[in-house]
């Protein structure tokens, strides 16, 4: 998974600008924001996941290898 691309941000973005960009990602994908979108939980989970992953810097620098 490309996490970057999924979180709209490009390899060099700060921690504010992933933080930005999850917090505005999640309030649209949440999946008790579209509950008639069959794949919303799927795509809030890809979202979680890349924040939690690129949030982390021992993470980030392991996933940017």
């Amino acid at each position: 998974k490309d996490y970057y691309k999924i979180l709209g941000i490009s390899r060099q973005a700060t921690s504010a600008t992933i933080r930005a960009a999850y917090r505005k990602l999640v309030r649209t994908w949440h999946p008790d924001r579209k509950p008639d979108h069959p794949k919303a939980e799927e795509i809030f989970l890809d979202i979680v996941e890349a924040y939690e992953v690129l949030m982390d810097e021992e993470l980030r620098e392991l996933y940017d290898q």
